[in-house]
């Protein structure tokens, strides 16, 4: 924390500093002597009537009151990253968002509205890149009449945790009621080590998700409009790993450039625990570099303990935090 030259904290943040990352220090009502503060990293999202809103890297929005500041300062928009490919916030959400591409998108100013008759939140949800060119009431009220021409609830996708994310709009979307629903991790890491795993089952790579591969994919009675979702991107691979039946594992991986994407890795309950997810990102890895990719990015649900562990064993970091914001229920809608 910031200390003075006579030793003492001092609170040098005041309410100018909005969208600002801080870090402060505040007094907690605690019966343990030792455990007389608590400190907050994240952005300064609002300072109104006496009363802090930081909003944390995972999302999380934290109330301080102002008479409980003991210690406050601004700090770096993103601290430097120690492993993992570099790479801006907002070049991962473009590479992201091509490598899951809805059937229907408009633009309204820099935010695409994107629709996939309901087929995930991804392909269903606004992707805010900048300014929509409307006050911010004006434009989430575009928002919700296009997703309901479409009879879908209408969603913001963004995200929190690095230099150029969101924190502001996630904090004006939860002022408004807006419900923050699903969120997640972004990570990135090297593609060659992924590469270097390679061994064990043959693993078959293809264009399209045939059957088989559909067979084991999680999400059941996949649709017209799931598969042209599935086979969006710029250049799309499936893999696959013959099983008794159904595949024993599959995996689908999207090369953009220098990022290989990868998604959809799944293992048959009977064949888990035997490195099958390894060899599958591995084989789609190989396949990426030949095509001259050299970064990997990938999805994962901030609640699955088992998969960060895999994928951090793999070279894998946390970049940021993403979240899907669903928009209020409409009066006398019973939700």
């Amino acid at each position: 924390m910031e200390i003075s030259a006579k030793g003492r904290l001092e609170v040098r943040i005041t309410a100018a500093d909005v969208g600002k990352r801080v870090s402060v220090r505040c007094l907690i009502e605690s019966p343990v002597p030792e455990e007389k503060f608590t400190d907050t990293v994240g952005v300064l999202t609002s300072w109104d009537d006496g009363v802090l809103l930081i909003t944390r890297k995972d999302g999380e929005s934290v109330r301080i009151a102002e008479s409980a500041l003991v210690a406050g300062k601004v700090v770096p928009a993103a601290p430097a990253r120690r492993r993992g490919p570099a790479a801006s916030y907002e070049e991962l959400a473009r590479v992201s968002s091509r490598a899951w591409r809805p059937v229907e998108s408009e633009r309204l100013g820099e935010w695409e509205l994107r629709a996939a008759s309901g087929f995930t939140r991804r392909a269903n949800s606004v992707l805010p890149l900048g300014d929509p060119g409307l006050p911010l009431d004006e434009a989430l009220s575009a928002v919700r009449r296009w997703y309901g021409e479409r009879g879908l609830p209408a969603y913001v996708q963004t995200a929190t945790g690095a230099e150029g994310t969101q924190e502001l709009l996630c904090a004006e979307l939860e002022r408004r009621g807006w419900v923050r629903e699903v969120s997640a991790g972004l990570w990135t890491g090297a593609l060659a080590p992924v590469a270097d795993r390679a061994g064990g089952p043959e693993v078959a790579l293809s264009r399209a998700a045939d059957e088989a591969w559909l067979a084991r994919y999680q999400r059941k009675g996949v649709s017209e409009v799931a598969l042209r979702v599935l086979g969006s991107g710029p250049s799309v691979w499936f893999a696959t790993v013959p099983g008794d039946g159904a595949p024993a594992a599959i995996g689908r991986c999207v090369v953009d450039g220098r990022w290989a994407s990868f998604a959809a890795v799944e293992v048959d309950p009977a064949f888990r625990r035997r490195g099958l997810a390894t060899t599958v990102m591995a084989a789609l890895a190989g396949r990426a570099l030949d095509e001259g990719a050299s970064a990997a990015w990938l999805q994962v649900e901030t609640d699955n303990a088992g998969a960060q562990a895999l994928y951090a064993g793999m070279g894998f970091a946390a970049h940021h935090a993403y979240h899907h914001y669903r928009e209020p229920a409409a009066p006398g809608s019973g939700q």
